[in-house]
């Protein structure tokens, strides 16, 4: 009785009062959704929709599925020992035909020459030459017409392409390949560039991060502690090259650090050298580059993290009689250490994509991965290439950022 009493005064409409505050608090929980949603949308449009296409595409291919449906079908029950028999060569003509027909032949050969170089321009003179016959036996004329239908890889790479997926990107990307029997083997070492090439970005990314802390950290520090007057002048310095384009400021370290530009002018009036030093086109031109570039990008989470910092915990630590450093080093600096985590987290993650600047002032030993995804996309136009390298990346990316959080996330850094 008394709690329905309590339940009809608290209530004037005879719903309860806890009904009424949940219904409160939803629509309070949908208008804050509908205010965030445009964003979400965003996000789910220009971020997770294209990330997840390109994931996609790096273990999806179905041109030979898609342009000879007789020939795949037909290899569903080839045991994969000797060569297919005469109905697979039949069904392979009757593609062949129809390829011609409809001008597909180039991409039947296109997407074979990513697997075995040089297999393009004959299977378009095979599709020419094919198109005259008329009756069998069509496996003795297919391969006198050209030989390569005669090997074995070739078949087993067909087979393959029976499958609406496929692991050859991923596995080249990874200097490795499918051999004549679709086992997986080593790439050939003059291609094998891939593994290489995460290590380099993997080195020039880790090198710019530490060289950005060591000259930020400083800065940071100089900023926190000057007085206003002085401090917001010198951050307008700071966040100056935000206001300029990213080509230019990279063009511009092409004119500084040329044979004949003004860096190495000044070294040989000063005496320093007595020959203008190769400062471009190689890896010190790339990583002095990024490394004006990404400065900001680790100074100010520092900078944000120490203007938090009370000065007089320093001073409690002088006056119990620690010395100047030991002061800094053991009461100051590791309430930094969530600003430079996350200032190094940023930069690194950042540098891991680069592209412009690596191809404008890097040499050909320098150019990271988003050169090569740059290259697959715009020249040779394989999207599958492509995307497996930047998958792989997007993975590593956020491997090491999960390491990372583990290791020296922020939380365990207030813990300790």
């Amino acid at each position: 009785m008394v709690t329905m009493a309590v339940q009809i005064a608290g209530s004037p409409d005879g719903v309860p009062l806890r009904i009424q505050l949940q219904r409160i608090e939803r629509r309070r929980k949908l208008r804050a959704f509908t205010l965030v949603l445009p964003l979400l949308l965003f996000i789910l449009i220009a971020f997770i929709l294209p990330i997840g296409r390109m994931m996609f595409n790096a273990i999806h291919d179905d041109t030979l599925r898609t342009l000879m449906p007789r020939t795949t079908a037909a290899l569903s029950s080839w045991d994969g020992k000797d060569l297919p028999d005469e109905s697979v060569y039949a069904a392979l003509a009757g593609d062949l035909k129809q390829a011609w027909a409809q001008k597909t032949t180039g991409a039947i050969g296109k997407r074979m020459n990513y697997e075995l170089p040089g297999l393009g321009s004959q299977v378009t003179s095979s599709a020419r030459r094919a198109n005259t016959l008329s009756v069998g036996p069509y496996k003795a004329a297919l391969i006198e017409i050209n030989p390569f239908w005669g090997q074995h890889g070739v078949w087993s790479l067909l087979k393959r392409g029976s499958s609406r997926y496929t692991a050859y990107y991923l596995l080249r990307s990874l200097d490795y390949q499918y051999g004549p029997d679709s086992q997986i083997v080593s790439s050939p070492p003059e291609s094998a560039i891939f593994r290489d090439m995460f290590l380099r970005t993997l080195g020039i990314s880790i090198g710019v991060t530490a060289a950005t802390l060591l000259l930020g950290f400083p800065v940071a520090y100089l900023l926190a502690t000057l007085p206003p007057k002085y401090s917001n002048l010198l951050m307008i310095m700071v966040v100056l090259p935000f206001w300029t384009s990213l080509l230019v400021r990279t063009t511009a370290w092409v004119v500084l650090l040329q044979q004949h530009g003004v860096v190495n002018e000044m070294l040989i009036a000063l005496n320093i050298i007595s020959e203008p030093a190769q400062l471009i086109f190689n890896r010190v031109g790339t990583v002095v580059a990024m490394t004006h570039i990404q400065l900001p990008f680790t100074l100010l989470p520092i900078y944000s993290v120490m203007k938090t910092i009370s000065p007089s915990h320093v001073r409690a630590a002088r006056s119990l009689g620690a010395g100047p450093f030991y002061a800094f080093w053991k009461v100051y600096f590791p309430q930094t250490l969530p600003g430079i985590a996350a200032g190094c987290l940023l930069t690194f993650i950042l540098c891991l994509g680069y592209y412009i600047t690596p191809a404008l002032v890097g040499g050909a030993n320098d150019q990271m991965v988003g050169y090569f995804v740059a290259h697959y996309t715009n020249e040779e136009l394989n999207w599958g290439m492509a995307s497996a390298l930047g998958a792989i990346l997007l993975t590593a990316t956020l491997l090491l950022y999960y390491v990372f959080n583990k290791l020296v996330g922020v939380d365990r850094i207030k813990m300790g």
